[in-house]
């Protein structure tokens, strides 16, 4: 009688599709946002600026990682054109990207990366030097031209915050068909895919400078963009 064992079946590996950086960008937006509201609404004007310059940091991040990030952070990836979304939204999935941001997707994240760029750039324009905090570019632009981009930036928050709904009915719809985003987002990872190995190793360098970059232009800003020479 043959006592050996038969040899475990080797689990297929999860697929990696969202790396840490992402994933940190993607997760800071739930908190400042809603922190911008609040310090809004409650006249915490310095601690709205300083709110206002880290998002601004983190969106330059997330642009930069857009070209030179893993597979599924590149802009490359996932921006598609009307016709690859028109076949998506008719049930042809062979359109996009075997991982990451489907096509529909893809111009969803685009609209919010560039909503939220438009309400903090508005942002650091705005406000009255005789009543009040400004915004660090301020004094870049007139008085009546400050009131004006100041109005815009209190009306365009309803877009954005439309976006952000949308964004969530979305998440639940595809919740309810049984396909989970939010456990991707969370660890990096989904269950195994055929024939999908899933994002390589993360450019640490490439990341690191991306940072950089980006904490440099928020900070600059922050001290009003003084001239570099």
């Amino acid at each position: 009688m043959d006592d050996t064992a038969p040899a475990a079946t080797a689990r297929p590996q999860d697929v990696r599709v969202w790396d840490p950086l992402l994933r940190l960008t993607h997760w800071s937006f739930p908190i400042l946002i809603p922190a911008m509201w609040w310090t809004a609404e409650n006249s915490k004007w310095a601690l709205h600026r300083q709110i206002g310059l880290v998002l601004l940091g983190i969106l330059t991040f997330r642009v930069l990682w857009g070209f030179v990030g893993p597979e599924t952070a590149r802009f490359s990836q996932f921006v598609k054109g009307p016709g690859a979304v028109m076949a998506y939204l008719r049930g042809d999935s062979s359109v996009g990207p075997a991982i990451g941001h489907s096509p529909l997707g893809g111009w969803s994240t685009v609209a919010l990366i560039g909503a939220m760029l438009l309400q903090v750039g508005m942002g650091l324009f705005a406000g009255d030097p005789y009543d009040g905090m400004t915004g660090p570019l301020n004094s870049l632009v007139g008085v009546m031209t400050a009131d004006t981009i100041t109005e815009w930036h209190e009306t365009f928050f309803n877009v954005l915050l439309g976006l952000i709904v949308l964004h969530l009915a979305a998440i639940t719809w595809y919740a309810v068909k049984g396909d989970d985003l939010l456990s991707p987002m969370v660890g990096g990872a989904r269950p195994p895919m055929a024939g999908v190995a899933g994002i390589g190793p993360l450019p640490w360098v490439k990341g690191l400078i991306a940072v950089a970059l980006a904490a440099g232009l928020a900070l600059w800003i922050a001290y009003g963009a003084p001239p570099l020479t």
